[in-house]
């Protein structure tokens, strides 16, 4: 896929939104491309850790349960990606699913007799995600106004908000965490199933998953998202409205973590503050492990898929085999330093031909 772009001396380029591949064969690309590699990654480790223990880790629980954990960090990668295409980032995304979460339980609470929302019906619970969504969207906003048109750069502004939304969480319920969750709201969503057995967590993200691949792959808003990333100025002068998409972009994220904020009320039964304070810097190195680059224009949900379920895989495996968690952080590290090491080697062969 590429995008033309008009140069200072009038002719135009072509600007590679799927990695700059040129005319490279099918195999020649998929060799090429972070997602194939790191998708060897996370297969291997499958293997390993199904030889160490195939009792324990090549179970249908045991996958059930990955999935359960990875949703909602795969419902907030997905806005990352968008994010990081653009060469953006967002570090509110975590504390902006908090406030969301805690939105939402206050609504809740204040819609139920007494404050308490346990017995609540699904008209309260509709109420709360409709909060949730509506908080995250406007942190969101003002993300991306803050960046797009009073031009402050990603890092500042996404720290500034990071610490204001926790922030105003906090103060919402006087630092503490809601606890007084719709019980038919946990039952059904947290942990209910459908179609034989498929968490309706996982139901719920795969669906905002897909969407998002639609969006990011197939729509005018996913080209231009690329554009951008891959030379702002050169979309500017292609005609794209770069302010308004990068408006959007932020405003898309928000949204996300404020659908994320409610899903994780769903099945915690609870705010859960102190189990979402490094859930930004996970969606980062799950993003960038599947394949995003840092610097923009590069990217695919898919990898960030992949790059959601790497450190899920090495923290289930390494439970299992008794191996510390320290060990998880090293791994993971590891991994996300290679992802960015791979990322800058392919971009210097391709600038250089």
């Amino acid at each position: 896929m590429t995008v033309s772009t008009p140069t200072k001396n009038g002719p135009d380029i072509q600007t590679s939104v799927d990695g700059g591949f040129g005319k490279r064969s099918i195999g020649q690309r998929l060799i090429g491309a972070n997602t194939f590699w790191i998708a060897l990654v996370l297969l291997a480790l499958i293997i390993v850790f199904t030889a160490i223990a195939p009792a324990e880790f090549a179970t249908l629980f045991t996958f059930q349960t990955l999935l359960i954990e990875t949703s909602v960090l795969l419902v907030l990668s997905v806005g990352m990606t968008f994010v990081i295409i653009t060469s953006g980032i967002d570090l509110s995304v975590g504390s902006v699913l908090i406030f969301a979460g805690m939105v939402a339980g206050k609504t809740m609470e204040a819609l139920s007799p007494d404050g308490d929302a346990t017995k609540a019906g699904w008209g309260v619970i509709t109420a709360g995600l409709v909060a949730a969504v509506v908080a995250g969207t406007i942190w969101g906003l003002i993300n991306g106004f803050l960046i797009a048109v009073a031009n402050i750069p990603p890092l500042i502004v996404t720290l500034g908000t990071m610490g204001a939304a926790l922030g105003a969480a906090y103060l919402l319920n006087n630092g503490s965490d809601v606890r007084s969750v719709p019980t038919e709201l946990n039952k059904t969503l947290g942990y209910g199933t459908s179609f034989g057995g498929v968490p309706n967590l996982v139901l719920v993200a795969v669906v905002i998953t897909l969407i998002g691949a639609w969006l990011l792959h197939t729509t005018k808003f996913g080209r231009y998202t690329y554009a951008v990333g891959s030379n702002a100025e050169g979309a500017r002068r292609a005609g794209i409205g770069v302010t308004a998409h990068l408006l959007k972009v932020y405003t898309l994220t928000g949204f996300l973590a404020g659908v994320a904020g409610f899903l994780s009320l769903a099945y915690y039964a609870s705010t859960t503050i102190s189990a979402h304070t490094t859930d930004n810097l996970n969606a980062i190195a799950a993003t960038v492990m599947g394949g995003t680059s840092l610097f923009g224009g590069v990217g695919s949900v898919l990898g960030t898929v992949i790059g959601v379920f790497i450190p899920a895989v090495l923290k289930k495996g390494f439970n299992i085999t008794q191996v510390q968690d320290f060990w998880q952080m090293i791994a993971v590290g590891a991994v996300l330093i290679a992802a960015v090491w791979f990322d800058q080697r392919r971009r210097r062969r391709r600038n250089s031909r």
